[in-house]
């Protein structure tokens, strides 16, 4: 008999959903919203709806531990036992180590589950005991928004989505909300029926876009451009906030000496925008008393990335704007959870003088050594590297090594998994406990499974007790149970737990972790240094940035003939999170190449066409479709592919490049150049 049970969506999405899911025999059969987050309120996206059962139980989930029997690459494989698979691993990584050290060890990971305890528990305890080479996995994605706000506000979150039904204005920037933050999208229809605007500003006319009240298509990467000459335009119509700016902001003079000299006809030619548009911006944001901006991650994805963040984060600082409850900056959501991270990691386990390596740079050290000691032992686990990093033909090169020793612990047999020389079969989130805190709301919610682990995959924290078992790590740590890692994830002493233990709370509910009053404002002061909204900032200058955002032109869009004329930007599918479902027959179409009837006119490109979309490192085989969405000189095609969707193995990452960003070296996705030409 079906039963309906309750669940929390752990992708890589900052609205962490509510789920009611039917199981049958076992089984599940179906994926709905339920009303237990109060923001979700039973609306979930397309691809959890429709994906996640043939996810779960389809062809491609992987269910015994495999070992490799033919090249790397090859995806030849045997079953073996988990008893087989762990000697496997222990034998090949103390057989490098004792050539190298334990620093030849590293963990590849990143953001494929979002609970607490499949993201990062259990499995950093056992690196961190083991020596192995930490890895800074921020700079990948989010790092340097969260940086950026992190130098500016410090640890406070900004206005939540629940605050934003009284705001008159709210302007999404760089965030394709029907995609990856859907539960917006209704927020903004109710603001426009009561009379409120809404404002889009991205390369691509989105879904959300065709109902606004302003498109703004800018070039990629110049957001910088745009939010300073928004902010002298402010400054000349006597916008400013001075009250404010005295007791709440530091480094406004030094921030205006650079935004000044961006004139809206400057601003016009560099961004592509007209200058009528960029001055209804501004004459509408003068005017709202309670205008919130909503910052995706998109715009963060390019070397002006981590300026072009801080500059928009300046306005309604300047403006005032944080006097409102519904108005400033939409985010900060993760300060608002207790979370207790060293207790959960144990990063004290670390030995002294370990070194970390970017996530970014992981391709190039696999393919070519180029650090001492050498990588010769990889576990690659909540995360898909071939199709997600940049220079996807220099990580494929990597992971081609014989002497390096991979190990790949995933839910499905993905691309990467191809490249391993041992595959552990990991369980969905359906299958075991864990604890959510969303980054993009400020509810707390808990899951426990509601299907038993399907043949013999095993949960992450599973896995990693018994590589720490069979590595001989026999300290109480090592053997905590999920429900007393999710103690250790949360503090039980906050008082919005109420005394209860973060293992004891109720599945099926959503505890809220803020109110109003905890958001930015002269009610709760920013945790920076100062005390103030810091637009000159120290601590942002020791993150590899300008203590004041600094627009600085790229080379390549200087050039009268560039050899690689167009900007590539590859934001989310409707049908993949990153890759999460790409092995899935409804994921499996070749994205488009989205390009402007102009661009497609001056080439003789028609609609449908096969083309070639290549620079230096790479080539991809895609169809065409000529679209006005896109701005001329701006190309578009949606990440995450795999690549048995294009006709040479390569997808849209093997063009990006990696160079690093102006702040916590970040990656670059956007700051792909590339030519077209017919297949």
């Amino acid at each position: 008999m079906a039963e309906q049970l309750a669940s929390v969506c752990p992708l890589d999405c900052p609205d962490t959903c509510s789920l009611s899911v039917t199981v049958d025999a076992g089984k599940i059969t179906k994926v709905r919203g339920s009303d237990a987050n109060p923001l979700t309120k039973s609306a979930i996206c397309t691809k959890v709806s429709q994906l996640y059962p043939d996810f779960v139980h389809g062809e491609n989930r992987l269910t015994r531990p495999l070992r490799r029997v033919g090249p790397k690459g090859a995806g030849e494989f045997e079953a073996i036992s988990w008893d087989q698979a762990l000697d496997l691993i222990h034998d090949g990584f103390q057989a490098a180590m004792s050539k190298h050290g334990p620093q030849c060890i590293m963990p590849l990971n990143y953001a494929g589950p979002h609970g607490m305890l499949a993201g990062g528990s259990m499995d950093l305890r056992f690196f961190h005991k083991l020596g192995a080479t930490v890895l800074s996995r921020r700079p990948l994605c989010g790092g340097i928004k969260s940086e950026a706000w992190a130098g500016t506000f410090g640890a406070i979150a900004g206005v939540q989505m629940t605050d934003l039904e009284q705001s008159d204005m709210i302007v999404v920037w760089g965030n394709n909300v029907t995609y990856s933050n859907l539960h917006l999208a209704p927020v903004l229809q109710r603001l426009r029926d009561r009379g409120g605007k809404v404002v889009v500003v991205d390369p691509k006319r989105i879904k959300v876009a065709e109902q606004a009240d302003l498109h703004l298509a800018l070039r990629p990467g110049t957001d910088i451009v745009l939010a300073f000459a928004l902010a002298a335009e402010l400054e000349r119509r006597g916008a400013f906030d001075d009250d404010f700016i005295a007791e709440m902001v530091e480094g406004a003079d030094e921030f205006m000496a650079q935004a000044r000299s961006f004139t809206i006809e400057r601003a016009a030619e560099i961004t592509g925008l007209t200058a009528d548009d960029i001055l209804q911006l501004a004459s509408w944001y003068a005017e709202a008393e309670a205008a919130a901006l909503a910052v995706g991650n998109g715009l963060e994805r390019n070397r002006n990335g981590g300026a072009g963040i801080r500059a928009i984060f300046a306005l309604p600082a300047l403006t005032g704007k944080f006097r409102h409850p519904a108005a400033g900056l939409v985010g900060g959501s993760g300060n608002l959870f207790p979370k207790t991270m060293g207790k959960l990691a144990r990063p004290d386990l670390i030995p002294e003088g370990t070194r970390t390596l970017n996530i970014i740079d992981i391709g190039r050290h696999l393919a070519e050594d180029d650090i001492d000691p050498p990588l010769r032992g990889l576990v690659v686990y909540n995360h898909n590297p071939l199709i997600v990093h940049p220079d996807q033909n220099m990580m494929r090169r990597g992971l081609a090594r014989e002497d390096v020793f991979t190990v790949v612990v995933d839910i499905a047999m993905t691309d990467t998994a191809a490249y391993a020389d041992v595959v552990l079969p990991a369980a969905s989130h359906f299958e075991h406990e864990d604890i959510f805190c969303a980054y993009g709301q400020q509810f707390l919610q808990r899951a426990e499974r509601v299907i038993e682990p399907v043949g013999e995959a095993l949960p992450n924290t599973e896995i990693f007790r018994r590589l720490a078992q069979r590595f001989g790590f026999d300290d109480a740590i090592f053997q905590a149970t999920d429900s007393q890692l999710i103690d250790d994830a949360i503090n039980a002493d906050d008082p919005r737990l109420g005394g209860t233990p973060a293992s004891a709370l109720p599945t099926g509910t959503a505890l809220e972790m803020g109110q109003a009053t905890d958001r930015i404002g002269f009610e709760r002061i920013p945790t920076t240094k100062s005390g103030r909204i810091e637009l000159k900032s120290a601590y942002l200058t020791d993150k590899f940035a300008a203590p004041i955002p600094l627009y600085v032109p790229l080379a390549e869009d200087q050039l009268a003939e560039p050899a690689h004329p167009f900007a590539l930007i590859t934001p989310s599918s409707n049908w993949r999170t990153n890759s999460t479902f790409g092995g899935l027959a409804k994921s499996d179409d070749a994205p488009p190449l989205e390009m402007h009837p102009d661009d497609a006119a001056a080439r003789n490109l028609s609609d449908g066409q096969q083309v070639r979309v290549y620079n230096d490192l790479g080539e991809v085989f895609l169809p065409l479709r000529i679209t006005d969405s896109v701005a001329p000189g701006v190309l578009l095609s949606y990440k995450g592919a795999w690549m048995k969707t294009t006709a040479n193995g390569q997808t849209v990452s093997a063009l990006a490049p990696t160079t690093k960003a102006d702040l916590s070296e970040g990656a670059c996705y956007n700051d792909t150049r590339v030519a077209v030409a017919a297949a």
